[in-house]
């Protein structure tokens, strides 16, 4: 049967979390309840270290591949998007999928912030990392790397915008026990894992794997 890969439907309003720069002595406001002023062009090529759960994982992103997707993987490296998530969805021989924030109002203030689907210019193989998307022009922050060829995606504008390097055999080790999500299986909820982040997905998921931090350590061009 024919499988598709879609970004979790997010939910709910940004709630109020007082205004940048309502200081005081209160917490500092984080920066990512802000999309639009973290936009950044990314340079040319650049590898990201995942490190997880179950070791690290080294990807190259080269930013002709997909541009829209690598300066927006690149603004959500850079800014901790990635750090202390839950790899929340593993469909065995298929991908596995993450990109949401362990905090609600982050996912809330990134919802629709949605890019226009790139070209595609290379195959999703295996190995191949790409935004998951609701429909055409509907990616935000989750991604996949696919653990098969999933090359029938290519035709649905799935953009691949790097690859594995090093670390594959972490990929195919995170736990898929959960499988998908409703209705078509018994994991987590989508929507209630980018509403509620790590404290839904920690109570009701606790053997998920984990990105413990993403960070580029090496990048060229410009």
């Amino acid at each position: 049967m024919r499988r598709t890969v879609v970004a979790g439907l997010l939910f709910s309003g940004l709630a109020a979390c007082g205004g940048e720069g309502s200081g005081g002595d209160g917490p500092p406001v984080n920066p990512l309840y802000a999309p639009d002023r973290l936009a950044v062009q990314a340079p040319d090529s650049f590898q990201v270290r995942f490190e997880t759960s179950k070791g690290d994982v080294l990807i190259r992103v080269v930013r002709d591949w997909a541009p829209l997707g690598v300066d927006r993987f690149y603004t959500l490296v850079t800014n901790g998007f990635y750090d202390d998530i839950r790899i929340y969805r593993v469909i065995d021989g298929f991908m596995a999928q993450f990109g949401l924030n362990g905090d609600g109002l982050v996912n809330s203030a990134w919802r629709n912030k949605t890019l226009r689907d790139d070209p595609v210019q290379l195959t999703n193989a295996r190995g191949r990392v790409t935004f998951a998307k609701g429909g055409p022009n509907s990616r935000t922050t989750e991604i996949f790397i696919s653990t098969r060829a999933n090359t029938y995606l290519d035709e649905d504008r799935f953009a691949p915008f790097g690859e594995v390097l090093e670390g594959m055999d972490v990929v195919d080790a995170w736990n898929g026990e959960y499988g998908d999500g409703p209705p078509g299986g018994q994991g987590p909820y989508a929507t209630q894992a980018a509403s509620q982040g790590n404290i839904y997905l920690d109570s009701a998921f606790p053997a998920l794997d984990r990105i413990r931090s993403a960070t580029v350590v090496e990048a060229g061009g410009e």
